[in-house]
């Protein structure tokens, strides 16, 4: 295999990079349905699951490129570049915090629901550890991860379809308390002996529940309650030994249950923000009927991590001889940021971050990340100024999907070149979030509908030869954040909204020069600026300038202007998935407007974007 420590250990790297950027300058456009990140690398993806639709009947992100990751992150630079495949792991591998909870797991069953996600993160803001899992896992592999709940999920099936997903029959034994969410309900009453049909009014959206029996599940709750509803069938007759607990106009059984079993189902959706005392119910059946602790904090995750990773490395470095040496890519934003905090908690100055300037980052960005990791934590990082060769690359090229291809191609040059310089390297840490490992590796391989295209699933070519450290890939967003925070990273690091991999370059619609990349820069600065002076930042999702390729008539001062035109895009959204124009007060659009006309030189109109997503992306490119 050669020396790993050598300056050619990354050359199969490279010639890669060269083969899927020459294969992309010939790609033709395949087509609005035509999965983005496979016409970055020139070819189209065999194999891929067909497109859904969403709740609402249209076609689910039809062509629309969905940046999971808000950091630059090595991996999705490598699978945005190389299209490579994903990095083998263990299915029995558990972030060590998890074991350290003592058979404290609550088990989500994915049977295709959009909202599978988010009944996991639910549970977790419970302070109690969730795993989203496969609907057919055997009942013995639930037993051998710690499961003292299980919750089934939604799906877009119904339980009478030929091929319909269900699961291991053993769930229904009694042993493990047994949570039915909308079809999880009805394969409950399907596979026990009731009854299931077509319902004649879809009941879609808004709807007041009934809750006519006394059940755990509904402590302390009121008894008329508004929920959620998603649902084409209903329960037309119970199992034996169930009866109903709760009931809308349209639905008798809203809720059933059958304690001496532990079996429990409902109707309606409680992960969702419509559903107001969902929380409360997941809470009931989680904490209340199967007894879970709620362990699973940022103090326990960060103590158990840390121990662990310090004990991977140390026992490497004993079997090999090796210094056990570790290097992370820092991109500025969160993910990296609180895996590389986690590493050097763990292993000190064995750590070396290498952070690779491409120009393409927002004011002020660069100097944040050197003034944190390098002198308020005491890492050891380098700063790689590229930025000469990242424009060189990017010169006269417009097509955005052209431009993702060649930065991520210049960033693994230039991280090749600087981890090269560092002798032998043990471990690379990545940024890799739960998300990423479990729509590639569970729902969109099993029972799913394709809801959105995904490109960062921590793609690391085979012959890279460092040994992967993930931190953070059982963690959903909102819980690196939280880790960050206990872990004392500032605020502005921690909080920050998404950013796409690629920076600046994507929202420069056409050629990216040193100037336009000023202009943009200063523009987005003001919008960031108003914004947070407005006590609106946190509020958001994500607000930026986008620099058009249009110019327009103006007149400044007594002369005419035929200078740029600036977008200011400003979104909510609870996860990335959908988002809705943000309504900002007129006063904030009007200062924003204003001070980037009189402060940015070479703009004289600034436009709002009020399109919501979908039918547009967050994102212009």
């Amino acid at each position: 295999m050669g020396d790993p420590s050598g300056p050619g250990r990354l050359s199969g790297v490279t010639r890669r990079v060269e083969v899927g950027l020459a294969e992309a300058t010939e790609a033709k456009d395949d087509g609005a349905d035509a999965p983005a990140l496979d016409k970055s690398a020139g070819r189209a993806a065999e194999g891929t699951p067909e497109r859904g639709k969403t709740i609402h009947g249209e076609a689910a992100n039809a062509g629309h490129r969905v940046l999971a990751p808000d950091d630059a992150e090595v991996e999705a630079y490598l699978e945005a570049a190389l299209n490579a495949p994903s990095p083998d792991r263990s299915p029995a591998d558990r972030p060590a915090s998890a074991a350290a909870l003592d058979r404290q797991t609550v088990v989500v069953l994915d049977f295709g629901s959009q909202f599978a996600q988010l009944i996991a993160r639910r549970v977790r803001e419970l302070d109690v550890y969730s795993e989203l899992l496969p609907h057919d896992t055997p009942f013995e592999e639930l037993e051998r991860r710690g499961a003292r709940a299980i919750i089934l999920s939604g799906s877009p099936n119904s339980v009478y379809d030929p091929g319909a997903p269900r699961p291991d029959p053993a769930i229904w034994s009694g042993k493990i308390p047994v949570l039915g969410i909308c079809y999880g309900a009805q394969l409950m009453a399907h596979e026990l002996g009731g009854d299931v049909i077509p319902f004649d009014h879809r009941e879609y959206g808004p709807a007041n529940v009934s809750i006519t029996a006394d059940d755990p599940l509904f402590a302390g709750i009121e008894r008329e309650q508004p929920v959620w509803m998603s649902h084409g069938d209903s329960i037309s007759r119970l199992p034996e030994g169930f009866h109903a607990t709760a009931q809308t106009d349209s639905t008798p059984y809203a809720g059933l249950v059958d304690a001496s079993r532990n079996l429990y189902g409902i109707q309606f959706h409680p992960e969702v923000v419509h559903t107001p005392r969902g929380r409360d119910v997941l809470r009931n059946f989680v904490v209340g009927i199967a007894h879970v602790s709620p362990t699973w904090t940022a103090g326990n995750f960060i103590d158990t991590t840390v121990a662990a990773i310090r004990e991977r490395v140390d026992g490497h470095a004993h079997e090999t001889g090796s210094d056990g040496l570790v290097i992370c890519a820092l991109s500025g934003g969160v993910d990296s940021a609180v895996a590389a905090a986690l590493v050097h908690r763990a292993v000190g100055d064995r750590l070396t971050c290498i952070y690779v300037d491409h120009g393409l980052m927002r004011k002020k960005e660069s100097e944040l990340l050197r003034v944190t990791f390098e002198r308020d934590l005491g890492m050891n990082l380098v700063m790689v100024d590229a930025r000469e060769r990242f424009l060189a690359r990017l010169a006269g090229v417009e097509d955005p999907e052209r431009k993702r291809v060649i930065i991520g191609d210049e960033f693994i040059r230039v991280f090749e070149e600087e981890a090269a310089k560092l002798g032998r390297i043990d471990f690379l840490t990545q940024g890799t979030l739960y998300p990423d490992v479990i729509e590639s590796a569970t729902s969109e391989t099993k029972a799913a509908q394709k809801i959105k295209t995904h490109h960062n699933v921590g793609g690391l070519p085979a012959d890279l030869r460092f040994q992967l450290i993930e931190p953070l890939r059982y963690l959903f967003k909102d819980e690196v954040r939280r880790v960050g925070l206990e872990m004392g990273l500032p605020e502005p690091m921690v909080l920050r909204q998404p950013f796409p991999g690629p920076g600046l370059a994507i929202r420069i619609i056409g050629e990216v020069t040193a100037e336009r990349l000023d202009t943009l820069r200063e523009a987005d600065w003001i919008v960031i600026d108003e914004i947070k002076a407005a006590n609106l930042y946190r509020s958001l999702w994500q607000s930026f300038a986008i620099l058009t390729p249009v110019r327009s008539v103006g007149v400044m001062g007594d002369g005419r202007t035929y200078a740029n035109v600036v977008a200011i895009r400003a979104v909510t959204s609870e996860d990335g998935m959908t988002a809705d124009w943000a309504k900002l007060p007129y006063d904030v659009l009007g200062k924003i407007s204003s001070r980037i006309v009189n402060e940015v030189p070479g703009v004289n109109r600034v436009v709002y974007d009020i399109s919501s997503k979908p039918p547009a992306t967050i994102e212009w490119e």
